[in-house]
């Protein structure tokens, strides 16, 4: 007899064992050879190797459809528990335009024809910059593709990073330590990862350092291989900081780096490196360049009016 323990990276268990346990008595009914004990996200299997792999198989499949619908029922576990059902069927209603399946099944697509654009950029190209105002949804679907990427074992580490330039503001008056300092700084980068993953599971691979999330400056001297790397708010990168970044690129890697030209908070002496990248990288074959503008804007519609007033006033 074997025993193994499975942790259950599911955000709603309710939703996914049933009301009163209903799903989940389902499921211990198609395996009579297994004694299963339950204590929430942990699943203890005691039984013989061949019936525990099975299981392991048939639960696998129902948290994929989970992770993807948000929901489940008697007919889907009936269904994905069965013997004789495919493994290799995906379920009918899936969407080859959706990036990453988030949390409580939340679809997570790019909405915007530019957003689109970058898909398929990164599709076809190891390193793509995408430059647009605020609120065109570059982060957070640079994120979405790193973590389908991750998902889709095309690399086996996610990296984001920012360069910690004050906005108008000073590191030393916040108190902690300098992680803590900074932190603020890379606070949208947790929040799109919130969005598309579950929490222990993101917090699992916060800790194991599947995903990094780190200052600019920790780059240096490193070689980023097998990784899918994010520089955010590449605009504040200065012109050596964005080559010392860009050449930690290793093997099997893909690069997005994402800037606002409009937003630079760096003092008045310095140029903007990405404002340089964009002169000196753009006939670079691999390398691809994108553009957002107001239309990808989906934030608040006052945004995108914000975006045009400021414009407009620069242009005067």
């Amino acid at each position: 007899m074997s025993e193994t323990i499975i942790q259950v990276d599911a955000e709603n268990l309710v939703g996914l064992y049933g009301p009163n346990d209903k799903y989940l008595n389902q499921i211990k009914d198609f395996f009579p050879k297994l004694k299963i004990i339950v204590r929430g996200e942990l699943i203890k299997l005691m039984g013989e190797n061949k019936e525990i792999k099975k299981f392991e198989e048939r639960f696998e499949l129902l948290l994929v459809h989970f992770e993807k619908f948000g929901k489940v029922n008697e007919a889907v576990v009936s269904q994905l528990m069965n013997e004789n059902s495919s493994l290799a069927t995906p379920p009918a209603s899936a969407d080859d335009s959706v990036l990453v399946y988030g949390r409580y099944g939340k679809l997570i697509k790019a909405q915007t024809p530019n957003q689109k654009v970058m898909v398929k950029s990164i599709d076809n190209n190891d390193m793509l910059f995408a430059i647009g105002p605020a609120g065109t949804g570059k982060t957070y679907t640079a994120v979405a593709l790193a973590v389908r990427a991750l998902k889709n074992k095309e690399v086996k580490r996610i990296i984001l990073t920012r360069p910690a330039v004050e906005a108008g503001e000073s590191l030393g008056f916040l108190p902690g330590d300098m992680k803590d300092k900074l932190d603020p700084y890379l606070q949208p980068l947790y929040d799109a990862l919130r969005d598309m993953l579950p929490h222990q599971k993101l917090l699992s691979y916060l800790e194991d350092e599947t995903i990094e999330i780190a200052p600019l400056a920790y780059m240096r001297g490193r070689t980023l291989s097998n990784v899918f790397a994010i520089l955010d708010e590449a605009q504040n990168a200065s012109e050596s900081q964005i080559k010392m970044f860009l050449t930690r690129m290793g093997k099997a890697s893909k690069f997005i780096i994402t800037g606002d030209v409009t937003q630079i908070d760096l003092p008045r002496h310095k140029t903007s490196g990405l404002l340089k990248a964009k002169e000196i990288l753009q006939n670079i074959k691999g390398i691809d360049f994108i553009y957002l503008n107001q239309k990808d804007i989906i934030r608040h519609k006052l945004v995108t009016h914000i975006v045009n007033a400021y414009e407009k006033h620069q242009n005067k």
